[in-house]
């Protein structure tokens, strides 16, 4: 069972969960498992896999059980990469090792750019970011296309933009905008409006993960070991081509991990992925394989 924790943050509570003891029996370092916008919900399947190491999963702020007083409704990196180097402190057991998982992998990346001497490893696992791609601004304007459908429309239409985005194979080409806007019940999802526009995926909340910018000179000076991860089903669709571009930006490979861009995950979120398999690929990258 994880024991539940909260950190007091400045303008912010983050609640955490620690799997295993603290500092960790084996001598090896914590696991830091972080995501964006999912939070510490979304890495049990993965964590329960690493029984024999101590896991730490987080709730960005503002997002799932962690609460926000500073204001603001937006998630930047670089906030949330403070937050992270607070909680590591707080933490106590020297530099971790990192796996994030989407805009979690642009918050690990900010998080070793700012503060490099707290992670040993990270593993970034398909970040989005769009600057890195050849078709970066067709990108934009494919991202600009779901949230106006989300501000116009509502849930069910912004998700299905987004979901249509996050399926097309290759560059966003004429042939992409050419297409008629995607019906929500062709994916099972509402096509009435529920009158919210506080999605932190489909509104603007977000934009600061999308539209971040590496550091590419940083993140090649500094000791920590950078991995760049994408998924072996994500073919040559929006988060395995930033995956990729972002590895060559760093000047390096993309490891190849099984399954798709949530490939850690069980049926518990109705889009299984190999938890077992990408359980095994982790912990050997981890080992330095």
């Amino acid at each position: 069972m994880a024991e539940t924790k909260v950190l007091h943050a400045d303008g912010a509570e983050i609640v955490y969960d620690v799997h295993g003891p603290l500092p960790p029996a084996d001598g090896r370092p914590v696991l830091l498992m972080i995501g964006q916008p999912m939070d510490a919900s979304g890495f049990r399947a993965l964590a329960a896999r690493f029984a024999d190491r101590t896991v730490v999963a987080y709730d960005p702020r503002g997002l799932g059980r962690s609460t926000r007083s500073d204001g603001r409704t937006d998630n930047t990196p670089q906030t949330q990469a403070e937050d992270l180097h607070a909680l590591i402190a707080e933490i106590g057991a020297g530099p971790v090792e990192v796996f994030g998982s989407s805009g979690g992998a642009v918050t690990g990346l900010q998080l070793v750019t700012a503060h490099p001497e707290d992670v040993v490893t990270l593993v970034a696992h398909e970040p989005p970011i769009t600057g890195v791609l050849p078709d970066a601004e067709a990108a934009h304007r494919a991202s600009r296309q779901f949230r106006e459908a989300y501000q116009a429309k509502g849930w069910g239409h912004g998700m299905a933009g987004f979901m249509a985005l996050g399926s097309w194979p290759g560059e966003f080409t004429d042939a992409y905008f050419a297409q008629p806007a995607p019906d929500p019940g062709m994916f099972g999802m509402p096509t009435e409006d529920d009158g919210s526009r506080d999605d932190p995926l489909l509104s603007d909340r977000s934009l600061a993960v999308t539209d971040y910018v590496l550091d590419v000179d940083r993140l090649t000076s500094v000791p920590t070991r950078v991995v760049i991860a994408v998924g072996e089903e994500t073919g040559d669709t929006y988060t395995a081509r930033t995956g990729r571009a972002t590895a060559a930006a760093l000047g390096r490979e993309a490891v190849v991990f099984p399954s798709h861009h949530g490939g850690f995950l069980d049926g518990e979120f109705g889009w299984p992925g190999k938890p077992d398999e990408f359980a095994a690929t982790l912990r050997a990258v981890l080992d330095g394989a």
